[in-house]
């Protein structure tokens, strides 16, 4: 059926894209070969997600670690760069970075697809939940690296060293696997971070994408844009039947036909894909309008009568 075909096209176009900007910004394969860490120039930059500069493949570094190493420092009171890449991704992006780019975005995509015997639309409390990536970005990356230092005045990157299980995925287990001399002096923190990725893991095969959900402070980052931003979802008033088979669609449980440039999107664009009446479209035009008065193109009749009777 045409509606089908055109879903998986849309689909794999998708993780397409992660794998590929996957492999661009991790693909130093002579690091993960010899457990080393790739110190180009290129590793001064930052990509737009998570990044891990302790990763044996990255070529360049992830903003959120390099936020905490900046504020944490002694030379630098303030992130002028990482702030002002962060605001000119997220102004133009959003949370279009999390559902295209991030490479642990991927990997949660890819564990939510193993079967299981019941997969479920949110976690308990998922109202509260929410929050709490915005907790992990005002204490652990920006406060605590700002105010809790050691005797010389430098700080710690606390999510980076505590929490983060795509640092522990990506740098943290392969430098451990292939480096004798790290395996000798592995201890509680690093069973700490390995703990907290087997429960992401496990949670990423019955829930959708619980990290970029609940924890990730760059999504929290990103989706504080989501409403301004330049890429933007639009909806048609005019062609909406509110049937709610959008929210149906997506994994965080966003009523599109509401909120389309919810905080929480990641913009999958699967809402695009179940919308029946074709009322859903995405891009870099009609925000002058706003969403209210945005017009969709019109799609093949075939197509709309075929999704309007699935």
């Amino acid at each position: 059926m045409m509606k089908t075909f055109l879903s998986r096209i849309r689909h794999h176009r998708r993780i397409t894209t992660q794998v590929l900007f996957t492999a661009l910004t991790n693909g130093y394969v002579k690091g993960f070969a010899e457990g080393s860490i790739y110190k180009g120039s290129s590793k001064a930059l930052c990509v737009p997600g998570l990044n891990c500069y302790s990763c044996p493949g990255a070529f360049g570094s992830c903003p959120i670690g390099a936020m905490q190493a900046t504020l944490g420092s002694q030379r630098y009171q303030f992130a002028f760069y990482i702030t002002g890449f962060l605001m000119v991704i997220g102004a133009a992006l959003g949370r279009f970075v999390c559902g295209w780019l991030c490479p642990f975005g991927l990997i949660q995509d890819l564990l939510h697809k193993i079967p299981f015997l019941r997969k479920l639309r949110k976690l308990p409390g998922d109202g509260l939940l929410r929050f709490l990536k915005y907790i992990m970005l005002g204490l652990l990356v920006i406060l605590l690296p700002m105010v809790v230092v050691d005797m010389v005045g430098q700080g710690k990157p606390w999510f980076c060293e505590y929490v983060c299980p795509s640092g522990t995925l990506m740098a943290g287990i392969p430098l451990v696997a292939s480096n004798e001399g790290l395996r000798a002096v592995v201890g509680w923190l690093f069973t700490w971070k390995v703990l907290i990725l087997a429960v992401i893991v496990i949670l990423s095969i019955v829930v959708y994408r619980p990290f970029c959900r609940y924890i990730c402070p760059l999504g929290a980052v990103y989706g504080l844009f989501n409403p301004i931003a330049l890429y933007r979802y639009s909806v048609d008033e005019e062609k909406c039947i509110s049937c709610g088979k959008c929210q149906k669609a997506c994994g965080f449980d966003i009523k599109t036909y509401e909120t389309p440039n919810s905080p929480e999107c990641i913009r999958c664009g699967k809402c695009k894909t179940a919308c029946p009446a074709n009322a859903i479209c995405s891009g870099f035009t009609g925000f002058r309008t706003g969403a209210a008065n945005h017009r969709c193109p019109d799609a093949d009749e075939t197509i709309l009568k075929e999704n309007i009777n699935q």
